[in-house]
């Protein structure tokens, strides 16, 4: 727990997640499919549809961070862009590097163990529906995604 002073002069303490930063990726195949990584979630205790991505280890760029999440989940390599930054949690020091890769192609096997389920590809129709219906965990930096590449609507 950590004790804040509020912009009206009050202190109070709060319960900080003191996580690391994060990469994203929004990967889209040169038939502008989206590639997605189906998971076990234990919250919410279903399996979800969500963008690969993961921890930026130590020392390590965002950039590279995403190439390796997006490789090491989907087998997918592209041309990887940075397109910002947003935070996870108002409760949480994690920052979540948003990217796009573009002409992703299959490379490689997935080699990701934890609880990943299948590698699944979606229409940027069914992406948009699939951040509007409240079962992606991934809205943010989806929509950020969207919009940078100037994808949000057909």
């Amino acid at each position: 727990a950590r004790r804040f002073r509020l912009p009206d002069g009050s202190e109070r303490e709060f319960e900080i997640k003191d996580e690391g930063p994060t990469a994203v990726v929004v990967a889209l195949t040169p038939e502008q499919r989206v590639v997605l990584v189906r998971e076990f979630r234990p919250g919410v205790e279903e399996e979800l549809l969500e963008l690969p991505g993961g921890l930026v280890g130590d020392g390590e760029e965002p950039a590279a961070a995403a190439a390796r999440e997006l490789l090491e989940e989907t087998g997918y390599r592209g041309e990887i862009a940075a397109l910002g930054s947003m935070v996870d949690c108002a409760y949480s020091t994690r920052i979540r590097h948003v990217f796009a890769a573009t002409g992703c192609e299959r490379v490689a096997e997935p080699t990701a163990e934890d609880a990943q389920l299948g590698v699944v590809l979606v229409s940027l129709d069914e992406f948009r529906e699939l951040l509007r219906g409240g079962r992606c965990t991934d809205v943010g930096p989806g929509y950020l995604a969207l919009d940078r590449l100037g994808l949000l609507s057909d």
